[in-house]
């Protein structure tokens, strides 16, 4: 039987850290108003949390008269979380404090054996960034790690993840959660941008966003009502495999997608190659097209009208209020500029086009946001059934400071 008092406590524990997490500094006075509890009830709670060191205080109110309030706040150190993007070359890993700021962050590039050398890889840094900082790896409490591909909840494999060899065949999530010791989540590493951007610059404001991946592949992010879609089988935002480009009939369109075989670095480069028998790579292209390369200039906009179509037909669908383009490609000012002529000759209504403002650290974002609102559910709900504690986002300069 389920003991309802234990439930209202832990409803009691959620609503004040809650308010703590979103106004702090605050007060008990001021936390009481907000949640509708009692200020005896408010009081005992603060100063239980602050027992176990979870809150502390950061001084009084000013400006009132007579005596003065204390006011609390979240003890940022008091635990960490990790977010890890994988990607086909580079591996990301930031520790984040409760506060959602940066306090350490390695990239190596990705071990080319994959499989199980990547969950090695990945712990081992992991554990190297606490023990930089002389943080005990105890205080470590969620991770939650970025893959270019999609996870089956049935096998626990990482599917549509051709950068990244033998992750298709191995049991990611539990291979990660056996090698850390705690909590670990697997999410589409484009899925991770787009919660990113929504909570660092977007959210409340623009709560229906599309995030545009275009680099080695493409993918898109769905927000909708500010919150994720993944799709039945979570594969929501394959747009690499919207059929156009290439001959989607093709076999390798199967393999690759025929949008991607069209728009990510190898079509560019292949596509370059075939025209000038020269091989250049992705940015030496862009460089020869603004030094006046009208092959170049073709190349980069044959990619950009196919991503402009991608662009309507994503629109048509979602009427998204923003679409917010990264990626290795996608976040050059230049595409972009060639991008948006291209959605207005196929599309009747004006579709607002973002640069990410957050850039390759988009997923370590969108990362954090996920780990944080679980360890604060987990630390203050006591896995009360659709408990949520929304973590606001750190100052968008202050993050960009700290991931530099």
């Amino acid at each position: 039987m389920i003991d309802p008092t234990n439930i209202s406590r832990r409803m009691t524990l959620s609503s004040v850290v809650q308010a703590i997490t979103t106004y702090g500094p605050i007060s008990r006075a001021s936390v009481a108003k907000m949640t509708g509890l009692s200020k005896q009830t408010v009081s005992e709670v603060v100063a239980s949390l602050e027992q176990d060191g979870w809150v502390q205080t950061v001084g009084r109110t000013e400006g009132n008269i007579g005596r003065r309030a204390v006011v609390y706040e979240i003890v940022p150190e008091a635990a960490l979380v990790a977010s890890v993007d994988l990607g086909g070359t580079k591996v990301r890993v930031a520790l984040c404090n409760l506060s959602g700021a940066v306090v350490s962050e390695i990239m190596e590039p990705t071990v080319q054996t994959g499989g199980k050398d990547v969950v090695a890889q990945i712990g081992r840094i992991i554990h190297k960034s606490a023990s930089d900082l002389d943080i005990s790896t105890d205080k470590i409490r969620v991770a939650v790690v970025g893959v270019p591909g999609v996870l089956d909840s049935a096998s626990g494999n990482i599917n549509m993840a051709p950068n990244i060899a033998g992750i298709d065949a191995i049991d990611f999530p539990t291979l990660m959660q056996e090698s850390l010791g705690i909590e670990v989540l697997v999410e589409n590493d484009v899925n991770l941008a787009a919660l990113g951007e929504h909570w660092m610059t977007h959210q409340g404001e623009k709560d229906d966003l599309v995030f545009l991946s275009i680099g080695t592949g493409i993918g898109a992010g769905l927000v909708i009502g500010g919150q994720l879609v993944r799709g039945a089988t979570g594969a929501a935002g394959e747009i690499g495999y919207l059929p156009f480009g290439a001959d989607p009939y093709e076999a390798e369109s199967l393999k690759v997608g025929a949008l991607e075989r069209m728009t990510a670095t190898n079509a560019i480069k292949g596509h370059y190659l075939e025209l000038t028998g020269v091989q250049k790579s992705v940015p030496e292209v862009f460089d020869a097209a603004l030094a006046g390369d009208t092959v170049a200039q073709k190349v980069l906009a044959q990619a950009a009208r196919y991503i402009g179509r991608a662009i309507a037909a994503i629109a048509a669908v979602v009427d998204p209020a923003c679409v917010v383009i990264g990626g290795s490609i996608g976040a050059r000012h230049e595409f972009t500029k060639l991008i948006e002529p291209e959605i207005r000759k196929c599309f009747p209504r004006q579709i607002p086009i973002e640069v990410s403002a957050l850039g390759n650290h988009a997923a370590l974002a969108g990362g954090t946001s996920i780990a944080l609102s679980r360890l604060h559910v987990a630390l203050f709900s006591g896995g009360l059934p659709g408990a949520k504690i929304i973590i606001p986002a750190p100052q968008l300069k202050t993050y960009q400071e700290d991931v530099a």
